[in-house]
């Protein structure tokens, strides 16, 4: 009983929550994160600002196709694409 009264005093509570935190804390920045997955991706170019009329679009399919047609502009959104499902050719 003297051992737990010892191990749960004033300065070991601390330190056994110290390291509690210092666990918790590593094992958080060593779990992968969704944004860590890097899929394809997709650009698409806009005219002006108002990202009305698509003049063209860049980037790479599910299966690592090359998406390329029209023109580039400094008004684009990208994204990234899911591709659960696809089934790509040999």
């Amino acid at each position: 009983m003297n051992r737990v009264r010892v191990l749960f005093g004033g300065r070991n509570v601390f330190v056994v929550m110290a390291l509690a935190f210092v666990a918790v804390a590593f094992f958080f920045a060593t779990v992968p994160t969704a944004e860590a997955i890097i899929g394809p991706s997709l650009c698409t170019y806009y005219k002006d600002a108002t990202y009305k009329k698509v003049v063209g679009s860049r980037g790479t399919g599910c299966c690592g196709e090359t998406i390329s047609w029209g023109v580039t502009s400094a008004y684009k959104k990208c994204q990234t694409l899911l591709c659960p499902d696809v089934v790509c050719p040999d």
